[in-house]
């Protein structure tokens, strides 16, 4: 049982300044912003040249999705790509429905706000990342004050579904190139983070706390990368996994830990060649050869390879530390056997976030309507864009979210003249805010606003030029609107079981790590005790890194206790690891006898 208390509530202040202080630009900020661009630019240069860039937001809401899955492996981004495309068409097809059925705003502001508490519990569900449920919301919100009709839809739709084809595609262009591009990346930051750790706690600098908390994030974020994948893994994955495996290994020791070499292998890691080896050079592999045989114990402080060669005390100490890091990776197969919970578990704790996104962007939308806005899908996205992990995000997300709307208003006043010289130019100008908006947002969320607002604008423009002092009216009003009536709905609706469930979580995961060690312990356990524990640890596992998802998505007054969660996750895999040797795929350390272990065969 873990002997960690439950995180106390804390009471903080709500940020100003701090919630506008830009950040370090992403590591691979240019990718999402040529991505959109190369899916945005060509459906609308064509329907441009064939005089139809009245349909341009149909096509654009299909290369939007362009923007989805740049950290998951290609394997999976392919199946996220087609589900977020799946999703947008569903989402527009609804609100184009709508559409022609009714004109009543408030019937449309209604069935907004549904789409939108939909959107973000699935996007929840399903840990799609950034940016996550936005773009769908103003994708479906959008539409719904669009005048349309019934035969209108199909061919609406058809064209969505073109652009979501070609965003798919170009989602998926870098992967003969790169093959294993997320997964380097992600383990490049988690090695790179952990020597900032390292460095911070050796030199007894301030920010010690933010630097651990940074890199357990960052090892976390590796293995959700690594484990999208649940098919035998390459060598290539193999070898990231140890990489990751030595960033939680210098976060548990980091005065033993080498900044100099993490960042080395970091650097090694994100380019396209050979990923560096983890163990001393002078033995293949690490002391573990390409076909499982590994090395073995010769005596009292010292250990014998198979070529008889003879090691000293720092080796044998050495050969523990991959005797663990061995145990973890077999942990990892393990857990990746498991599948994943059905999706109508995971929506069930969400239940509380649908109905504070229902509940606040339909409140802004009625707000709006009721001061005469034209468009009160803007206050209804700026409301649903509000929600973060806890009641201190959610309000920095306010702050950013007004701060670079107003400044992006001032920057659309003063694109609108050029954007109206004619359609070409209006193009480049959207063209110009999509690149802008991804380049910037990674270093605050504001600043990436300043080129989503006049994006915005500039898209209701598509099918015709409107007076630019309206638009920056409404737009500035709706935005105050959305702010305030969504930051009063995430306080009114909490859902105080959120931290409850992680510790909850917590608790089985430790419970059954116990019971698998004391069944892989005991000599008289059955192969179905074994197999029973195991699959029962692996399954605590996975459910443990979903709730933890879960309520990272939610507002609470608790801090979300990562590193207990890592080192839990740590823990079990190591645990996995012995029922699977207890099975005889691999032996007992210090033992003398060889061993191969061939990765996902099953006890």
């Amino acid at each position: 049982m873990s002997s960690a208390t439950p995180t106390s509530a804390r009471v903080r202040r709500l940020p100003v300044v701090g919630a506008l202080r830009l950040g370090r630009p992403s590591d691979v900020w240019f990718k999402p912003a040529l991505s959109v661009v190369a899916a945005v630019a060509p459906p609308s240069l064509l329907l441009m040249t064939l005089g139809r860039l009245d349909l341009a937001p149909y096509t654009m809401a299909g290369s939007l999705c362009a923007l989805y899955a740049h950290n998951r492996p290609y394997a999976a981004r392919a199946k996220v790509l087609a589900w977020v495309i799946l999703g947008m068409l569903g989402g527009l097809a609804v609100a184009l429905v709508s559409a022609s059925l009714t004109r009543n705003a408030v019937v449309l502001v209604t069935v907004g706000a549904l789409l939108a508490a939909v959107q973000k519990a699935v996007c929840d569900a399903t840990r799609v990342g950034p940016p996550a449920h936005v773009i769908l919301t103003f994708v479906s919100s959008a539409a719904l004050f669009v005048p349309q009709t019934l035969g209108q839809a199909p061919g609406h739709l058809a064209l969505a579904a073109a652009a979501g084809v070609w965003a798919w595609l170009v989602g998926m262009a870098p992967a003969p190139l790169r093959p294993h591009g997320p997964e380097r990346r992600a383990t490049a930051q988690a090695l790179n983070a952990a020597a900032a750790y390292a460095e911070t706690a050796r030199g007894g600098e301030e920010g010690g706390a933010g630097a651990r908390s940074a890199a357990y994030a960052a090892v976390h974020a590796a293995w959700q990368t690594l484990l999208a994948v649940r098919n035998r893994p390459s060598t290539t994955r193999r070898a990231l996994e140890r990489l990751v495996i030595r960033a939680e290994v210098a976060l548990a020791a980091p005065a033993d830990a080498d900044p100099a070499r993490l960042r080395s292998w970091a650097r090694a890691v994100r380019g396209t060649g050979r990923i560096p080896r983890t163990g001393d050079p002078r033995r293949e592999e690490d002391g573990l050869r390409p076909d499982g045989v590994g090395s073995r114990p010769d005596g009292a402080g010292q250990c014998r390879t198979d070529g008889g060669a003879r090691l000293d005390d720092d080796s044998l100490r050495r050969d523990g530390d991959l005797l663990r890091e061995r145990d973890e990776l077999v942990g990892v197969a393990a857990e990746r056997a498991v599948a994943p919970r059905p999706l109508r578990s995971r929506l069930g704790p969400l239940a509380p976030v649908a109905v504070r996104s229902a509940l606040g962007c339909a409140l802004a939308g009625y707000a709006s309507l009721a001061l005469g806005a034209e468009r009160p899908y803007w206050a209804l996205v700026t409301a649903a864009s509000l929600y973060q992990a806890n009641i201190t995000l959610t309000w920095s997300r306010a702050v950013q979210r007004v701060v670079g709307n107003l400044v992006g208003v001032l920057l659309f006043a003063a694109v609108a003249p050029v954007a109206q010289l004619g359609p070409l130019a209006l193009v480049l100008c959207i063209l110009a805010c999509n690149f802008g908006a991804e380049a910037l947002i990674g270093r605050n969320y504001w600043l990436g606003s300043v080129c989503v607002t006049p994006l915005a604008l500039l898209v209701t423009e598509l099918p015709g030029y409107q007076p630019t002092g309206e638009l920056v009216t409404g737009r500035v009003v709706d935005t105050l609107v959305g702010a305030l009536v969504g930051f009063v709905a995430a306080v009114a609706v909490t859902n105080r079981r959120a931290g409850r469930r992680v510790e909850r979580a917590l608790t089985t995961v430790d419970r059954a790590r116990e019971h698998a060690a004391r069944v892989a312990a005991d000599p008289s356990s059955s192969p179905a005790a074994l197999v029973a524990a195991r699959r029962g640890l692996a399954a605590a596992v996975v459910d443990l890194r979903a709730t933890a998802d879960a309520a990272a998505g939610e507002w609470w007054q608790r801090a979300l206790p990562l590193e207990r969660v890592v080192l839990a996750e740590q823990a079990a895999h190591r645990t996995l690891a012995a029922t699977v040797r207890r099975r005889g795929l691999l032996p007992d350390p210090g033992t003398t006898s060889t061993y191969t272990y061939t990765e996902g065969a099953s006890p």
